[in-house]
């Protein structure tokens, strides 16, 4: 099964309390760190990911194109 965005954030989160608790020995500390970057990193992809998606549109002719905001000026 594929690792979603809210699993990995929740990993994140049980490693972040582990680590602040201060009641782990230091090789499994640097270990849940380790684990730590990487599931930031997944996280980030997942992000960037979602964001390039978000900020593409589609047009007419079924293509992909960035979204472009315009103001409107009043005069």
């Amino acid at each position: 099964m594929e690792k979603t965005f809210e699993t990995a954030l929740q990993e994140l989160e049980e490693i972040v309390k582990e680590l602040e608790s201060g009641n782990i020995p230091l090789d499994n500390a640097i270990n849940k760190y380790t684990e730590a970057m990487q599931l930031v990193k997944f996280c980030s992809e997942k992000l960037n990911a979602a964001t390039k998606q978000i900020n593409q549109t589609v047009t007419e002719s079924g293509e992909l194109k960035d979204f472009e905001l315009t103001e409107e000026t009043k005069e």
